[in-house]
């Protein structure tokens, strides 16, 4: 198992470009089974969750290639409809082959996904949207089995903005006989990001970006040519990086509009932000200040920066409370801050940080993907160097981690076990 050696005091200075959202292309290579023919996504990310789902996708029947930052899937007429093998079951996202299935196949049998280690999340509203489409949905052996004579347009209600429940359910819809409503749907930039690709294949979709989303099922979808959004994740983190190490990180690549909290949360803390070119510039001249972050579903703050949001809150001038609203089991980060001299409590999900000048280094583990790049940014201000185990968590999420740290300036080297 390889390990990040973070030594901390650089301050961070440069320029990064930011590639297509690991939150976005693997649905959308999981929407290529809607099309029989070839349908080419460009602007994917270097990480290891692409060629998993590239597997997922060969196991159905699939030919995937994979050249540089361009994947083109081509889809038989008739793809398989079993995806119970082991990538399936590496990477929560998997899932989201579920609803292409059900839309051509009328059936489907998906391992039940793996992926982070950040609390409970169920696939009910995924399982009762299905339902009302008139599919039958059940959990057997280890899989989400879901058959169908045919799927009807109905109007769908989500208890909660479930991303992958959006997706899944808009997905399936698209092929469905009449209308379907899903109300209170996921308003991400990811979601709009799949509705465009959709579009652009033929099906027909109204309110993109709202809580309300109206498809009209089509007969069939053709293949399609379509660019992955910048990652807005990998983005904000390098904004709060150049807080934390009171840098100046200019970052491209990303529409900052799909920012605008995290960035307003950064200039509660003393950075200067402006828009430069397809992206945003941060400068922090002095010690950040603490800022109090909540986590809710987009335009609220993200639940994939929270762990950042705590390390930023480790070193601010002041107490910050960071409250956790979408996954219980994120606060595990915190314990290895504290392993980093943070100091740090949580009750609940709430979690109180009052910050210290400095952090100390010390050997610590990653726990999921964002709780890592975490990790890797409090090792930046700490004192010494500081060992970031089970770093093929970060290598999911960010491409050239290590890389692009360099190149501003950071203090980071990946070794052996």
């Amino acid at each position: 198992m390889e390990r990040f050696l973070v030594t901390g005091g650089s301050r961070l200075v440069g320029e990064v470009t930011v590639g297509g959202a690991k939150n976005s292309v693997l649905k959308l290579m999981a929407a290529a089974l809607l099309a029989e023919g070839t349908t080419t996504i460009t602007n994917c990310p270097d990480i290891l969750d692409v060629p998993l789902m590239g597997d997922v996708l060969r196991g159905l029947g699939c030919d995937v290639t994979i050249d540089g930052d361009v994947v083109g899937i081509t889809t038989p007429a008739e793809p398989k409809y079993h995806a119970d093998f082991p990538a399936v079951r590496q990477f929560r996202a998997s899932v989201c082959v579920l609803g292409p299935l059900m839309a051509r196949c009328k059936r489907a049998v998906v391992a039940l996904p793996g992926g982070d280690a950040i609390g409970s999340r169920p696939l009910d509203m995924h399982q009762a949207g299905l339902r009302l489409l008139g599919a039958t949905s059940e959990i057997e052996h280890g899989c989400l089995v879901a058959r169908a004579d045919d799927l009807r347009g109905a109007r769908i209600r989500l208890d909660f903005p479930s991303v992958g429940a959006t997706e899944n359910i808009l997905m399936a819809a698209v092929l469905a006989d009449g209308e379907t409503v899903i109300d209170n749907a996921a308003r991400e930039p990811d979601i709009v990001d799949l509705c465009n690709m959709l579009v652009r294949m033929g099906a027909r979709i109204s309110g993109a970006g709202t809580s309300v989303l109206t498809i009209h099922g089509v007969e069939r979808l053709t293949p399609a040519t379509h660019r992955v959004i910048g990652d807005r994740i990998v983005a904000a983190t390098w904004g709060i990086a150049a807080v934390m190490t009171m840098g100046d990180v200019q970052v491209g690549g990303v529409n900052p509009k799909h920012l605008s909290l995290v960035l307003d949360k950064l200039r509660s803390a003393g950075a200067r932000i402006s828009f430069e070119r397809d992206g945003f510039r941060v400068i922090q001249a002095e010690r950040p200040r603490a800022v109090n972050f909540s986590t809710l579903p987009f335009p609220g703050f993200p639940t994939d920066l929270q762990p950042m949001a705590i390390g930023l809150a480790s070193v601010a001038d002041g107490t910050s409370m960071i409250t956790e609203n979408i996954f219980e089991a994120r606060f595990r980060f915190v314990e290895e801050m504290i392993r980093l001299g943070a100091d740090a409590r949580t009750d609940g999900h709430h979690a109180v940080v009052r910050g210290i000048p400095r952090l100390s280094s010390a050997p610590v583990w990653s726990s999921d993907i964002r709780a890592g790049a975490g990790l890797v940014l409090a090792g930046l201000v700490a004192d010494g160097t500081t060992e970031v185990h089970d770093v093929f968590h970060i290598d999911r999420g960010y491409p050239r981690f290590v890389e692009q740290l360099q190149s501003l300036g950071g203090q980071v080297t990946r070794v052996g076990a």
